[in-house]
């Protein structure tokens, strides 16, 4: 017998020939919006609450991928510079001296050189097909999504697969890969969630899960920073460094700080539930006093999902700090999830 509990994800496991399926409370559009807050402040927040969401999370997600990967291939696939160093009777770009030396010894044919390809084999296409080729390894898509990512897999036969294990290539969001941008980071969010094959003996394991936790902090981080910025300016940073020791020997990073000429403002904490280690059922209000002692700030701010903690203010003695802890109904629809973040900002 096995007893199996969550950790903090959902999705679905896949151990041999056993499917493990954790079902998020949220409704699907719910999670799939903070999903898509954390991915990209302006990407497809409007379109994931609009998907076909009755079957559950990964028929949900492979169909938001194949419409946004659809999007960004409808004017063709982007191309773009790539160098390649390779031996050649033609020359092409430069000459590498040294490797013409040193594996020809003065040999004029063939030549090492090194050119510049303009191709479709670049880092932004390779990412896309990456996703799709992953997600058609998840079991229960639909037989339209699986269609359609088959198809945009051919339509990337001339991207170079990533090998098993690799690690997503690196772009930078540019002009020229504007329309990319929503599908590239709905392509690394899948990439993320669904977790690498494993062949220990004869079972293979694999899965596709989200990290509640990490997706609600992301969700926190962006809308309250977008919040602040629109209402009062200044700048909002994740995971700001800080030191709570006069040595600097003591690290600490909240999951954001908003500055104001300069200067600290306020500090938030995003829990998706409250931290109850052993010995320390209150352990986030001691974290968040040691951030508002060390950043010399009156109050701090707890933001939890509503269910796994309550709205409540505690005031330190003392010290006169206040800890205010708020919690998110995201059950709500988005626009009232904004506007309860919104409120929270009216109290920083």
């Amino acid at each position: 017998m096995w007893e199996v509990t969550p950790r903090g994800q959902v999705g679905v496991a896949i151990v041999g020939d056993i499917e493990v399926w954790v079902t998020p409370k949220l409704p699907i559009d719910r999670l799939l919006f903070l999903v898509g807050y954390a991915a990209n402040p302006k990407g497809w927040r409007e379109e994931s609450v609009r998907l076909d969401v009755r079957d559950g999370l990964i028929p949900a997600v492979a169909q938001a991928l194949w419409r946004q990967v659809e999007r960004a291939l409808s004017q063709g696939l982007l191309q773009g510079y790539r160098t390649r160093e390779e031996s050649s009777y033609v020359l092409r770009g430069r000459l590498r001296e040294g490797d013409q030396l040193r594996r020809h010894h003065g040999r004029v044919i063939p030549m090492e050189i090194r050119h510049d390809d303009f191709t479709v084999d670049i880092p932004e296409n390779q990412i896309l097909l990456a996703a799709v080729t992953r997600l058609l390894t998840v079991p229960r898509i639909t037989g339209e999504s699986r269609r359609r990512l088959i198809a945009l897999r051919q339509r990337l036969a001339e991207v170079t697969s990533l090998v098993r294990g690799a690690a997503l290539p690196r772009w930078q969001p540019t002009r020229l890969n504007t329309r990319y941008h929503t599908a590239l980071r709905l392509a690394e969010i899948v990439w993320r969630a669904t977790s690498p094959e494993y062949a220990p003996g004869s079972t293979v394991a694999n899965g596709f899960l989200f990290d509640l936790p990490k997706i609600f902090e992301d969700f926190v981080t962006v809308a309250v920073s977008e919040e602040l910025h629109t209402r009062f300016g200044g700048a909002a940073y994740p995971q700001y460094p800080c030191h709570l020791d006069e040595a600097f020997a003591i690290r600490m990073k909240p999951d954001l700080v908003w500055e104001l000429d300069g200067m600290p403002r306020a500090v938030v904490d995003a829990k998706y539930k409250q931290e109850k280690p052993a010995g320390y059922p209150d352990a986030d209000l001691y974290q968040m006093l040691a951030y508002c002692t060390a950043l010399h700030l009156p109050r701090g701010h707890l933001i939890y999902a509503k269910g796994n903690s309550s709205a409540a203010t505690h005031v330190v003695r003392h010290a006169g700090i206040e800890i205010v802890c708020h919690a998110l109904d995201l059950a709500s629809a988005p626009e009232a999830i904004l506007t309860q973040v919104s409120m929270v900002v009216t109290e920083f």
